[in-house]
């Protein structure tokens, strides 16, 4: 069982929600069993209710928080891992999923100074609901282990934040020199890609451990109401990182790239491609029962303009330049 209430309430001329509560109660089980010594199998389900109170104290612009709304969600999903050898494994996984809308979702209505948008909910939303179905392929035969999978979500009712094309005022009154709209919208949706890991430990000896670790992933979504691609999904990206530790020390180099993304809806902005480097030197000891790490880890080294795709501030705000950390860490 999982109780949860969230108050929220945002004060000032800036805020763009009205004061809400969120109570939400839910039930929720999972089962795994091994009917064979090859074959693993697992069962979950949630059964959730969600009431959401606002209150929109006076102000005409959340007149569509004139009522609460309520969601009753349920969930299900089924998997199995299968053992081909001491190596290689299967798994697959099939799901059904509800998930009750957000206060953002519902009853957002004006300017959204953190992301330099004006945002729109719909009191009217329904709950999102998606069937999902993912297939993998893993193996580990101790200094080599790594996979590869493939998925796909088809949505029938997909809750995204989109853009309108229009221009407002913080008032929300059209304006050419105003913030673009975003409305929270219910479409049908579908996302399918694949993604891939591995991590490869070549070399042993005095010196140290090294590995080469090489991961990569792509995702298509596409609005199927529309006909577009759903805005804001990372293009095809690919990493790589050469590992190296000895006792306390440990060292890292990571290379990230990631291609252009011109699959946008066609009010948003395309994104080019780049390729980022990152270095890392850390030592680690002890201070007693407690664990420390101190570090030195440095950032996008070459300074590269790197705007994500993924971002909604990508043509406002590029991700950071050069960075150098030092840091010290500890557990205990």
């Amino acid at each position: 069982m999982q109780l949860n209430r969230s108050e929220f309430q945002a004060l000032g001329e800036e805020a763009f929600v009205p004061k809400t509560d969120t109570d939400a109660a839910a039930l929720f089980f999972l089962e795994q069993l091994q009917p064979t010594d090859r074959l693993e199998l697992s069962l979950g389900g949630r059964l959730e209710h969600t009431t959401v109170d606002p209150d929109a104290g006076g102000n005409e612009r959340f007149e569509a928080a004139d009522r609460s709304a309520s969601f009753t969600a349920g969930s299900l999903s089924a998997g199995a891992v299968y053992t081909l050898d001491p190596v290689w494994k299967l798994a697959a996984n099939l799901s059904y999923t509800e998930r009750a809308p957000t206060f953002y979702e519902l009853y957002a209505n004006g300017a959204h100074v953190a992301t330099g948008t004006y945002e729109v909910g719909d009191a009217g939303l329904s709950k999102e609901k998606a069937t999902s179905a993912d297939l993998a392929l893993r193996f580990d035969n101790g200094d080599h282990k790594g996979s590869v999978g493939v998925f796909y979500s088809h949505f029938s009712n997909y809750i995204g934040l989109l853009g309108t094309g229009r221009l407002l005022d913080d008032d929300g009154v059209e304006d050419p020199a105003g913030i673009p709209e975003y409305t929270y919208s219910g479409v049908r949706a579908r996302f399918a890609g694949i993604e891939a890991q591995d991590r490869w430990t070549f070399l042993r000896n005095p010196y140290g451990t090294w590995a080469l670790e090489v991961s990569g992933d792509y995702t298509r979504a596409k609005n199927l109401d529309t006909g577009e691609p759903l805005p804001r999904i990372a293009p095809l990206r690919l990493n790589t990182a050469l590992a190296w530790n000895r006792g306390p020390w440990q060292a890292r180099l990571d290379v990230e790239h990631a291609t252009s993304q011109h699959r946008v809806p066609d009010n948003e902005t395309r994104t080019d491609g780049y390729t980022t480097l990152g270095a890392s030197v850390g030592y680690h000891f002890d201070i007693g029962k407690s664990q420390w790490l101190a570090f030195v880890n440095g950032e996008n080294l070459t300074n590269q303009t790197v705007r994500y795709a993924s971002s909604i501030l990508r043509d406002i705000a590029p991700a950071p330049g050069r960075s150098v950390e030092v840091g010290l860490s500890t557990r205990f």
